[in-house]
């Protein structure tokens, strides 16, 4: 059974919800009966997507919502929940997973760094402090669910602004959690989920067929909806390449560079390649 916020008639809005995972996701709670919002950038791409959840919604078009927001400005976000309020009567689950990732490196595109830090985590900080206080007061089990990534753990290589972007997000996550669950009578819970692979318009990078490797965004928010219901906080899902175990090899080898005093990336170091190939085979 999903967890109760995913029951009919109950609200779930997610952000960067007109394909990927948030589309997936969208399908999955317009399929439990629940009344579910859509919010995203471009109305051609929103229109395609209400259409095919419509197709499943319980209650046809009267259960779909779609909106054109850009996450990075407080203000339409504001805008957001009140339209979600003065539709549906609230939200019982808020998906921030809006998230872009054009290139950077360290020393730019300055404009890169910007919008990637823009929407990825001040739009989850938007969404948090937007939503969830209003989410606590409508007294009803619910759940923020924030997309993370492998990458804000163990930092690889060849895009630090996103990983800087996710790593923020999981710092964020970890202390809204724990102030949720201190916070007396509250129902609402927060999760990290942290995809494997997934193949998606975000990672296609142009290709049209999913590498074998990949989850598809339904199979990561079936794994999702599984480990909520489990009480999962961090919800590591694996693909088909990379099973659990070699993911948590990983990162205790990331967090090992500070607890061994080694070179920053030490995974990626020549000097440091065999050791790391023993360390991830449990040897």
């Amino acid at each position: 059974m999903p967890h109760p916020a995913m029951s009919p008639n109950h609200v779930a809005v997610i952000t960067g919800g007109a394909s990927g995972i948030g589309l997936a996701a969208a399908m999955r709670f317009a399929g439990f009966g629940m009344k579910v919002c859509i919010a995203d950038i471009g109305a051609e791409r929103l229109a395609e997507a209400a259409a095919t959840l419509v197709a499943v919604a319980r209650g046809g078009a009267a259960d779909i919502m779609t909106a054109s927001v850009d996450v990075s400005r407080f203000d339409e976000v504001a805008g957001l929940e009140a339209a979600v309020q003065k539709r549906f009567g609230g939200t019982d689950i808020l998906m921030n997973n809006a998230g872009i990732g054009p290139d950077s490196n360290s020393f730019g595109p300055l404009e890169n760094w910007q919008r990637i830090l823009a929407v990825n985590l001040w739009g989850v900080i938007h969404g948090t402090q937007v939503f969830v206080p209003h989410m606590v007061e409508r007294g009803r089990a619910g759940l923020v669910i924030n997309t993370g990534s492998k990458q804000g753990i163990t930092t690889p290589p060849g895009n630090p602004a996103y990983n800087v972007s996710k790593a923020g997000i999981k710092a964020q996550t970890e202390a809204l959690q724990h102030e949720l669950r201190n916070l007396p009578g509250c129902k609402i819970s927060a999760h990290l989920m942290i995809p494997g692979h997934v193949f998606t318009p975000l990672t296609a990078r142009g290709r049209t067929e999913k590498p074998p490797g990949a989850w598809t965004p339904e199979q990561t928010i079936d794994f999702m909806i599984e480990r909520v219901d489990a009480g999962d906080f961090y919800i590591l899902c694996p693909d088909n390449d990379v099973p659990r175990q070699l993911d948590e090899r990983r990162m205790l080898w990331a967090i090992g560079d500070i607890v061994e005093n080694r070179p920053a990336l030490s995974r990626w170091h020549p000097d440091y390649a065999e050791a790391f190939a023993r360390f991830a085979k449990g040897q």
